[in-house]
């Protein structure tokens, strides 16, 4: 589980998180389309060219709806895109994930394109169509090697080296 999302009233995890990301990129891309498309009658508006009081109304209550969704999801779509971007989860985020090594913020980093994969799948010719395409089980997932001279356990330690009282 990544986190509950009150949007979709569901936990959003690892079998619908590209499904939530396409949510709120559509979303962002409806948001903007109703924005632009009104746009045209607040201006009517604002120089008085409507007739109804009504139609007034609803043309300031839908740019406002609009604008202010509009930019409430683009900072949540931007924030889960920065996330991707990093391989990360809401709650990872927040609190950097344990391994066998030591706390690591960046132990599921395997770069750019490779995390975009993760979420998206391989094909990408299915990454804005809502099917499923993510690769893995939801169980386990590929980590970033580490490196034994970062590995907080080994960095510490001599190198070997042969003692001549073993070679007697």
């Amino acid at each position: 589980m990544d986190h509950h999302c009150p949007w979709v009233n569901n936990c959003i995890g690892f079998s619908n998180y590209k499904f939530f990301l396409q949510f709120l990129a559509y979303s962002v891309l409806y948001c903007l389309y109703i924005v632009t498309t009104v746009f045209s009658y607040f201006i009517k508006y604002w120089r008085g060219e409507l007739p109804s009081v009504r139609s007034k109304f609803h043309v300031l209550f839908l740019l406002f709806v609009a604008c202010m969704f509009f930019v409430s999801l683009v900072i949540l779509f931007g924030y889960h895109c920065w996330l991707v971007s990093r391989n990360k989860t809401t709650l990872e985020a927040f609190c950097t994930p344990v391994f066998t090594s030591g706390p690591e913020k960046n132990g599921f980093n395997l770069g750019f394109i490779k995390n975009i994969q993760q979420v998206f799948g391989d094909n990408k010719k299915f990454w804005l169509i809502p099917v499923g395409s993510s690769p893995g089980d939801g169980h386990s997932f590929p980590m970033r090697s580490i490196n034994e001279s970062q590995n907080p356990l080994l960095a510490n330690e001599e190198p070997w080296e042969d003692n001549e009282d073993d070679n007697r």
